[in-house]
């Protein structure tokens, strides 16, 4: 009989994969580009509204240098790309950014990246889901009361879908992502044919007049403003060095299949994001923080949400009621959310990198029963869903914290990426071969300083903002896993063998506990004295007289061939005088080891262990803190333990992962 959460377990993740299927899950280029590149493809969606958000704070006569912000933006994307391709061929282990730090900066520059890119896939995810709930709102405003509460249901489903495995998740979301592009470029296509026709497309908002926020600026403010704009755009740029760190998901050959998904996912960005851009332009789309600044809205500015970007330029081109608009609108709302998979890859990946480095704790290392690394994905899951409800799953607030861990490992990675060809030139001769590496190094040169350059805007820009929240996280986490590394490494070094060799004990001295004279007793007895002890006591704890006389009356008539000691207990406590006697033990022998044995309840149904071990497992935890104290559990099966199926193969943690194979006939040897 399957217990319910079993079966649960099985119908949300599927069957367990064993470990030499590990090469089943490898993607073809065709998936891999809408796993690790959902997140810059639909940043698209989003990107050209924060331009216009932040422009619009000066009213309507800043607008024009959308064109210019969008122009830098696309130039950076540009460069982002072609210096992680760079990555990706030079560093096919799949580290990305951390590995390259680590390896040409130092281990502190690498703890930094990581933090960062950390930081940057929990945001990513409250982010996309909470940019996609927007969209949802945009074309059901009903919806509005239930934001947070819809972006809970959805990281619910991502998380589920990626517990799967990483193939299975990329099927699911293959087709929305697809869809998505294909929507954008023909919105693009259609939108621009009908502005070369003399027929340009009006957004609903066209008309409005917006209420400057911040009238008469310096030349400094402007400057200030336009910066702003800019940090807000480069937006488009998160989710980029996702293929860097999961070149290993790759088909054979690894490196040059990611090389070539990153050189589609960068044309295919830069094509989405300009031709939007291009539209917002065309179509006098208006958007304002505050809604309240749109001069002629209609509607209750306090409560009615604006459409977003997408969604007027869609309804200029094709019509409010057009299958074709809400076409758009569900596949924007379906790649946003679904972009948060880009991180749901990356953040496990990084993490069981870490783990294995001794930088996280071990388990996030371990492969789940569907290969996939499922304590960070629920991790991930987790504090990204602590963060939706915070803020209330406002994208726009949400959107201040983002970025920031984007750029500081850009900065690191391209800086480490020029240490590493400056190594490479000191050691090559060939002419050609040192070409390509000049072409290679000023490129990671110019990526370096340019997202340098930004990584200082996006700080100065957004600080006051909320991105603080992530200046500082970024160093706790830093420190923190430089904690775990250095305990890891303790350890180690306290567990590792000396030359004095292996010292057997002395004597054995096996103490048996006994709380009534039945068959868990019977077996700890027998089990006891098969191991042929120097020394074999039983005792009990007086806590009732009564009781104790009646065990001492059983104890005798049974004639057990080994001594009963009564130890007394005026507080009616258990733990401390059983303590108290393997204390006095152990003084009395310090040379030898004391191994005692406790009778345990095995249950067959979950409630019946809050009434039975409790006092057994509070001593339990108290005696393994005692030196040359050995602590064995003898279970005794109790009848509600037959209802369980005994011929279900159930894998311990970590059995898959090790390619460990059960059987029946193996359980029951």
């Amino acid at each position: 009989m399957v217990s319910p959460i079993d079966l649960a377990k099985r119908v949300v993740l599927g069957r367990p994969f064993r470990s030499d299927r590990l090469g089943d899950t490898l993607l073809p280029k065709r998936l891999a580009l809408p796993i690790f590149a959902s997140d810059p493809l639909s940043s698209v969606a989003y990107a050209t509204q924060e331009i216009l958000l932040i422009l619009t704070l000066g009213g309507l006569a800043y607008l024009h240098l959308t064109p210019w912000v969008a122009g830098a933006v696309v130039v950076l994307l540009a460069v982002v790309v072609l210096s992680y391709r760079q990555v990706v061929l030079a560093y096919p282990s799949g580290g990305g950014s951390y590995e390259v730090a680590s390896k040409n900066l130092g281990r502190l520059p690498g703890l930094v990246v990581a933090a960062a890119l950390l930081v940057d896939y929990v945001m990513t995810v409250a982010v996309s889901v909470a940019a996609g709930v927007d969209n949802i709102i945009s074309a059901v405003p009903e919806l509005n009361p239930f934001r947070v509460a819809i972006n809970i249901g959805f990281i619910v489903f991502l998380t589920a879908m990626n517990l799967r495995g990483v193939r299975e998740s990329g099927r699911t979301f293959a087709i929305p992502t697809y869809a998505f592009v294909f929507g954008i470029l023909l919105t693009i296509v259609v939108g621009l044919g009908q502005a070369m026709w003399g027929d340009a497309p009006v957004a609903e908002s066209a008309h409005y007049d917006i209420r400057p926020e911040q009238a008469g600026l310096s030349t400094a403010a402007l400057a200030f403003l336009v910066l702003r704009a800019f940090s807000s755009g480069c937006t488009a740029l998160t989710g980029a060095e996702a293929i860097s760190n999961g070149v290993p998901a790759f088909r054979k050959p690894k490196a040059r299949n990611a090389a070539r998904t990153m050189a589609a996912m960068g044309v295919i960005s830069i094509t989405m994001f300009a031709g939007v851009t291009a539209l917002a332009i065309i179509t006098h789309v208006r958007v304002t923080e505050n809604t309240c600044d749109l001069v002629g809205f209609v509607g209750d500015c306090d409560a009615d949400p604006q459409r977003t970007v997408i969604a007027q330029i869609t309804a200029a081109v094709f019509g409010g009621d057009s299958i074709v608009f809400y076409y758009m609108m569900v596949t924007t709302a379906l790649i946003l959310v679904l972009a948060a998979n880009t991180a749901y890859n990356g953040f496990p990946l990084l993490s069981s990198i870490l783990a294995q480095h001794r930088y996280m704790p071990r388990q996030l290392h371990t492969r789940g029963d569907r290969l996939a690394f499922s304590n960070g994905i629920l991790l991930l899951a987790v504090v990204a869903g602590v963060l939706i409800y915070a803020f209330d799953g406002s994208a726009t607030r949400l959107i201040q914290l983002y970025i920031v861990g984007v750029f500081t490992s850009f900065t690191l990675c391209q800086a480490g990426m020029v240490q590493h060809w400056n190594r490479e030139l000191a050691a090559t001769t060939a002419a050609a071969e040192r070409r390509r590496i000049h072409r290679a190094r000023l490129i990671n040169a110019f990526g370096a300083v340019f997202t340098g350059v930004v990584l200082v805007v996006v700080m100065v820009t957004k600080f006051t903002h909320g991105a603080y929240l992530v200046v500082v996280a970024i160093p706790v986490l830093v420190i923190v896993m430089y904690l775990v590394h250095r305990h890891y490494m303790a350890v180690r070094a306290e567990l590792r063998p000396d030359d004095s060799g292996f010292m057997l004990p002395a004597r054995v001295h096996a103490v048996v506990l006994v709380s009534g004279w039945h068959k868990a007793t019977q077996r700890a007895i027998g089990f006891a004295r098969a191991t042929h002890p120097d020394s074999l006591t039983a005792i009990t704890v007086n806590v009732d007289d009564a009781d104790t006389r009646e065990l001492a009356r059983e104890w005798e008539h049974a004639e057990v061939a080994i001594p009963l000691k009564v130890i007394e207990s005026p507080y009616r406590e258990i733990t401390r005088p059983v303590l108290d006697y393997i204390k006095r033990l152990r003084t009395a022998h310090p040379r030898d080891v004391v191994s005692v044995y406790i009778p345990e309840y095995v249950v067959g149904r979950w409630w019946e262990n809050l009434l039975h071990n409790q006092s057994s497992l509070r001593l339990k935890a108290r005696l393994l803190f005692e030196p040359a104290v050995m602590v064995t559990s003898v279970p005794w099966q109790l009848r509600s333990t037959r209802h369980r199926d005994h011929a279900r193969i159930e894998h311990t943690p970590g059995d898959i992962r090790r390619g460990i194979t059960k059987t029946l006939d193996s359980r029951r040897s």
